[in-house]
């Protein structure tokens, strides 16, 4: 089947994600050579992150997998159609689908689940991670209204500046000794760095084979 699909000039393929049981649309990804051979190898879908660079496996954070059942391509070879069993919601809004919203803006479809329940259980980097893939998809789609499409639009040196408010903010509320400010601000420094991160393109994997290296 591979020879016959055609990936675009970044050799990307887009991949419509529908449920298998029910026929809706689940959501819209990207794959390369590499993460369409892994979901085939696997059984479960991989797909290929633009704003990082590098492949990602669909739940591996939140547990949310979708476990392939069948892989169609169009009649051009240029798309592809993956039917899965979804684990959870598909959308890390909690919705079902990402695709709850209609043309004027209204929401459509109720939303399913309550992630901040299941990722207020976690604890490491799984909530990180999943907070780094929402600014990363923030990065890409720029929703209006969003703190986080304001620090990329202003650049680079505007999100600098955050992590150096930041990190001052840690500074005054441990020489206060007061542990609910120490908690609150670098909860804020480390959004602002993660912020950083997806800007200048580093993964969030290596800053844990960095620190997994210097123990």
């Amino acid at each position: 089947m591979t020879n016959k699909i055609k990936f675009d000039g970044q050799g990307l393929i887009p991949a419509v994600i529908q449920d298998h049981k029910s026929g809706k649309v689940l959501m819209l990804a990207y794959m390369n050579a590499e993460s369409l051979g892994k979901t085939i190898e696997t059984g479960y879908t991989w797909f290929y992150s633009r704003s990082r660079q590098q492949l990602w496996k669909k739940g591996e954070s939140s547990g949310h997998v979708q476990k392939v059942i069948e892989i169609r391509y169009d009649c051009d070879g240029d798309a592809l159609l993956i039917l899965v069993e979804q684990i959870g919601p598909a959308c890390h809004t909690g919705h079902q689908s990402c695709f709850f919203t209609n043309i004027d803006g209204d929401t459509v479809e109720d939303k399913e689940y309550d992630l901040e329940g299941i990722y207020h259980s976690q604890a490491g980097p799984a909530i990180l991670y999943e907070l780094f893939d929402l600014i990363a998809e923030r990065q890409v789609n720029r929703p209006e209204g969003s703190y986080t499409t304001y620090l990329f639009e202003q650049g680079l040196d505007k999100i600098l500046k955050k992590v150096g408010e930041e990190a001052a903010e840690v500074i005054i509320a441990a020489k206060n000794r007061d542990k609910a400010e120490v908690i609150y601000e670098v909860s804020d420094l480390v959004y602002h760095v993660l912020v950083l991160l997806v800007e200048r393109g580093v993964n969030l994997s290596d800053i844990f084979t960095e620190l997994k290296s210097r123990r």
